[in-house]
């Protein structure tokens, strides 16, 4: 049983969400290996980090995490070759990584951030945006979400 200080710092500490959503991130990108891989002192282990920051991928510094019961949600979307997805925003803190294929996002201010199979993304929180497939083959991205139970993790625009 955690001590009502501990609790307390726990729930004032933005540390714990992150190391959530880093884990819950690495648990997402390894899905699918049939081997359970050594820790990163193993021979032969190869740690790349993708992306650390404070900022969404325009340069707009991040919002401080919720106060409320943390809820992570990880999503793979699958996005045909030509597809534009609709105008959305997210009122929570996500990154991804494009697992395949190509994606560009614009946002409402028609600045694009363009993303290749492999790249990662912080993206953008509160801000109006779309993504579209440029290429001829399906995209893949696998996003993970840092919300709050209770909370939407993506809001279509109204048009």
């Amino acid at each position: 049983a955690l001590t009502s200080e501990r609790r307390a710092r726990s729930n004032s500490s933005p540390r714990p969400m992150l190391r959530v959503v880093i884990y819950s991130l690495a648990v997402a990108l390894t899905a699918g290996c049939s081997a359970l891989r050594p820790p990163p002192s193993k021979p032969g282990v190869v740690v790349q980090e993708l992306v650390k920051t404070t900022r969404s991928w325009d340069g707009n510094l991040l919002p401080a995490y919720p106060r409320g019961q943390p809820q992570i949600t990880i999503r793979r979307f699958t996005i045909p070759p030509g597809c534009r997805l609709e105008p959305h925003f997210h009122p929570v803190i996500n990154a991804a990584v494009l697992t395949s294929g190509q994606l560009t996002v614009i946002a409402a201010n028609g600045r694009k951030h363009h993303l290749k199979a492999g790249d990662p993304i912080v993206e953008l929180v509160d801000t109006p945006h779309y993504g579209m497939n440029p290429g001829k083959t399906p995209a893949e991205i696998i996003d993970v979400y840092a919300g709050e139970a209770g909370t939407p993790i993506t809001v279509a625009k109204q048009r």
